[in-house]
């Protein structure tokens, strides 16, 4: 009897999906998408991991700069061509770097991926664009701002910029968070 009251259900369900999914979206390429995604999120992450490395050169404190102003205008400007780059975390320093809804879910799987993992996740998004994000390990250089003994003169500057501070207590290899793009379907 059970069986008999949800079967037309689930073939109302399926129905629903096959069609929404066919209408909106193009066949699914994920190979495609990843190679896009990796494309417009490389020069992001040179560019910042070069910033960063400069400045800390100079000192932590210049790190801290350019995680506030040069990362999101690096991602600005790493932004074209129908793709969107970014990065969030579950824990954030920033709360400019909020996720947004569709990777949420994402950060959280990939926070379950070993350490150091080369993994990453593909999201199909309102509109036939997709979602792509990777994860970021965190590295030795890190420690210094989002370790768990920060220096006192460090802290406060962090605490300054950022009251709201949540990224610390981080150890090497832990998950910081993510790379992520936004694109469009392929033309």
């Amino acid at each position: 009897m059970l069986m008999s009251r949800s079967s037309p259900l689930l073939v109302i369900l399926a129905v629903i999906a096959l069609t929404s999914c066919s209408k909106d979206r193009p066949p699914r390429d994920d190979a495609a998408i990843v190679a896009r995604a990796q494309a417009a999120l490389g020069p992001y992450k040179s560019g910042l991991k070069a910033e960063l490395t400069q400045a800390l050169a100079k000192g932590p404190e210049a790190a801290i700069d350019v995680c506030a102003e040069r990362a999101p205008a690096l991602a600005r400007e790493n932004s074209k061509d129908g793709v969107r780059v970014g990065r969030s975390a579950l824990k954030l320093r920033n709360s400019a770097n909020a996720a947004p809804a569709w990777l949420a879910p994402v950060m959280d799987d990939l926070s379950k991926a070993p350490s150091g993992a080369s993994e990453h996740r593909v999201a199909s998004l309102p509109g036939g664009r997709f979602g792509y994000a990777e994860p970021i390990w965190v590295q030795p250089q890190c420690l210094v701002c989002h370790g768990e003994n920060i220096a006192p003169a460090l802290d406060a500057k962090i605490r300054e910029r950022y009251p709201s501070d949540a990224a610390r207590g981080f150890r090497q290899g832990d998950f910081r968070g993510v790379f992520y793009a936004e694109l469009d379907a392929a033309k």
